[in-house]
């Protein structure tokens, strides 16, 4: 496997090794030594997987501390486009975001430590979406920054008339509506 680094500390993209041949495919989705060795210490808890049809955008999504979640994404059916921002308010990046393209025929994932919001949208017809968390999901802990914010600017890769958004993904603060409260 390779692991490449981002502009933003923490941030990896992982291109897993795949072993294909006219059968088919075979890939470690995870490996807790290997991952470790790459960098990655993190204990993953609880799995999940959404499906989304094209023009679904979801997030930008997180949990406050103390039920803070560290995240490694993949897609396993479809196309998305993945997005964390920093929000570690001691990072050098606090509020800058970076977006990876995820497929299935890639294998790609994307690791998003503790302290990022993350969100992605839904370029292909349909989208099946792993992640694995190192924290359980606790409602009361649930946080969201509008994914339209201006000041963040992010370009979901799908125009706002072909969005299919959450009610609750319309509703949030932007970011500096949201640090008004100092939640950190």
């Amino acid at each position: 496997m390779q692991v490449k680094t981002t502009e933003i500390k923490g941030l990896l993209v992982i291109e897993p090794q795949v072993f294909s041949d006219s059968r088919g495919f075979f890939l470690e989705t995870y490996n807790e030594q290997r991952y470790k060795k790459a960098g990655i210490n993190t204990t993953f808890i609880q799995d999940n997987i959404s499906k989304s049809t094209y023009g679904v955008v979801r997030g930008l999504h997180f949990q406050l501390p103390p039920f803070a979640q560290a995240k490694l994404v993949q897609c396993i059916e479809g196309v998305v486009y993945d997005v964390a921002v920093d929000l570690r308010k001691d990072s050098p990046t606090f509020g800058k975001w970076h977006g990876v393209i995820l497929t299935a025929g890639s294998h790609r994932q994307f690791f998003i430590p503790q302290g990022f919001a993350h969100g992605f949208s839904v370029l292909s017809e349909t989208a099946t979406f792993m992640y694995k968390c190192d924290n359980l999901y606790h409602p009361e802990a649930d946080g969201g920054i509008l994914l339209s914010d201006a000041d963040l600017n992010i370009d979901w890769q799908i125009t706002p008339d072909k969005r299919i958004l959450s009610e609750k993904d319309t509703h949030h603060p932007t970011l500096k509506e949201f640090l008004k409260n100092d939640p950190f």
